[in-house]
């Protein structure tokens, strides 16, 4: 069994919007970001997979597993760093230590102990003394220290200086290094990605729009930037463009910008561009609708 993580056709339902039948799978050994604009489904979607939130239809598993049926020994095996901090700030983290642990079979207090020394996290300060930085890696060391095998983490860097950004993300790297263990690492910091996502999957209005490796972004997709005269008859054809009086940029399918456009006007694309373009070619539609209504 390659894959850690399998989402097959699944749906929740809320009133005015829904995550709609999606799908995508994580292997071993790799690291996935999951990108898209604020209330696209993110969060929704790793509260399903903790079965914090109750989907609607479809299947998840972990490591094979029914994440439902399953719950107890999956979640044994998953380290969860959610988007703000769960501590008592009055606390210390040796006391948030003492309590998580009994629900682990393979704590590891040497190991935990390790990571702290090494983060330079004091056991006994209390936590809202703690820089943004430190409680994120006070986190990172709690998911790790029962040894999981899949990290999920709900926008581990934001709000990190650039300096804290980095010892996260060397974390990341080191914990998938092995080939056993896997990363599901929700960020609005594409740059991040750039530095470590192995696959990159982009959900937008509760659909998944794309899940591929970082390698095909660039053979799927290119940016064209031209003058607006190249545009004409040919904006359909694109994924999402931005247009000024003279010039435009936009994202379209590299075949297509072969077929188009000179070799000199092609760009490779990021992630950034596979984000912002996906969510401004829809914009630009409903906007375009608008403005026919009237």
């Amino acid at each position: 069994m390659n894959n850690i993580l399998e989402i097959n056709s699944v749906t929740k339902l809320f009133k005015g919007f829904k995550v709609d039948n999606i799908s995508f799978a994580l292997e071993k050994g790799c690291i996935m970001g999951f990108i898209g604009e604020n209330g696209a489904g993110k969060t929704t979607t790793i509260k399903m997979i903790l079965n914090a939130v109750e989907k609607s239809s479809g299947e998840i598993k972990m490591f094979g597993l029914d994440h439902i049926t399953h719950e107890e020994e999956i979640k044994e095996k998953i380290g969860y760093v959610p988007a703000d901090d769960y501590f008592t700030a009055n606390s210390t983290l040796l006391k948030h230590v003492k309590a998580l642990k009994l629900f682990y079979k393979k704590w590891d207090d040497t190991l935990f102990n390790a990571l702290c020394a090494s983060w330079k996290l004091p056991l006994n300060q209390k936590i809202f003394e703690y820089s943004k930085g430190m409680k994120t890696k006070a986190m990172l060391a709690l998911a790790l220290a029962h040894k999981p095998e899949l990290l999920i983490l709900d926008e581990p860097t934001a709000g990190l200086d650039p300096v804290a950004r980095i010892e996260v993300l060397d974390i990341l790297r080191d914990f998938v290094a092995n080939g056993e263990r896997a990363v599901f690492f929700s960020t609005h910091i594409t740059t991040d990605l750039d530095k470590v996502a192995d696959y990159i999957t982009l959900i937008h209005e509760g659909k998944i729009r794309e899940s591929l490796p970082i390698d095909a972004i660039e053979e799927k997709y290119a940016i064209v930037d031209s003058g607006i005269e190249d545009l004409k008859g040919k904006e359909h054809e694109f994924v999402g463009i931005r247009k000024g009086e003279i010039r435009f940029e936009g994202l379209i399918l590299r075949e297509k910008a072969n077929k188009y456009f000179d070799n000199s006007k092609i760009k490779t694309p990021n992630i950034e561009n596979l984000l912002v373009y996906t969510i401004w070619g829809e914009k630009d539609e409903k906007s375009m609708a608008i403005i026919k209504s009237l």
